[in-house]
């Protein structure tokens, strides 16, 4: 039959260092103090003029992260009939019973939302269901390069 033992994590609660000695000493990066910036933190305003005259202002501080290539490139301006139904005096000019507007601006129209109003829409191109929508209410989906 075995021994119940405590368990080592329970054992050591409350103890900072958990048996190891001292934290340097479990860092895991040898005698060099850590990796990278570890431990630069903050310094004595003595300091800071020989550190900022060494390395300059990008020294201190965080400094963000960069959004890849591929994410920039990749992204097509959309919109969909449900806003442009909403918008519907801003985005055109009425001629007739037939808004007219030009979003030549845009790569997409989507047809997410519901139309109302009979339109002549121009834009770079046409999801299927928006085109379909803009035609069974007598309008035009014309595509434009």
């Amino acid at each position: 039959m075995t021994a119940t033992r405590k368990r080592k994590s329970t054992k050591f609660r409350a103890h900072t260092t958990h048996g190891w000695g001292s934290m340097k000493k479990r860092r895991g990066a040898g005698n060099r103090g850590g990796r990278g910036m570890a431990g630069t933190g903050k310094r004595a305003a003595q300091k800071k003029q020989s550190i900022l005259k060494e390395f300059g202002n990008a020294y201190f501080g965080k400094h963000g992260f960069k959004t890849p290539a591929s994410k920039l490139k990749n992204k097509i301006k959309t919109i969909n009939i449900g806003y442009i139904n909403s918008k519907v005096d801003i985005l055109g000019t009425k001629k007739g019973d037939t808004y007219i507007i030009d979003l030549s601006k845009f790569d997409k129209i989507l047809a997410r939302g519901d139309l109302t109003n009979k339109m002549e829409i121009t834009c770079k191109s046409f999801s299927a269901k928006a085109a379909e929508k803009i035609e069974s209410l007598g309008g035009k989906a014309v595509e434009c390069s």
